[in-house]
């Protein structure tokens, strides 16, 4: 099964940035579009970006658009996450997602070919 871990959360105040990595020691990820999902106490899981597998293509939520950048290195196996002027609302768990087909992960299906992790906990807080 296709397993993720996700690293990068933290706590920072309004307005700094963090920058959250996804990756996977027994796949290359290269083949596969992925997608950064959030959860908020209390709420449902939500989309925030997808990356397709070649990189050359990105979509983003509208609560994020400007201020979050989603990238890929291939040579790291990596996809990163890059927040800036982070706001209250965007503290939430955060978990990447893989998917064979990118009109999948651009749509945000809640069903991605890999496992759902651990996420990694991001908090913006004064």
């Amino acid at each position: 099964q296709l397993q993720l871990v996700e690293s990068g959360g933290g706590l920072v105040q309004p307005g700094e940035s963090l920058r959250l990595s996804c990756t996977n020691s027994g796949f290359t990820l290269g083949g596969y579009a992925i997608g950064w999902f959030r959860q908020a106490p209390g709420k449902e899981r939500e989309g925030v970006s997808c990356i397709s597998s070649s990189g050359g293509v990105t979509t983003y939520a509208d609560s994020v658009k400007g201020r979050f950048t989603i990238s890929r290195d291939s040579a790291k196996n990596t996809v990163y996450l890059q927040m800036n002027s982070l706001k209250f609302e965007d503290t939430a768990v955060y978990y990447c997602a893989a998917y064979a087909v990118f009109g999948r992960c651009a749509t945000f299906s809640p069903i991605p070919r890999s496992n759902w992790g651990q996420g990694t906990p991001v908090t913006v807080s004064s």
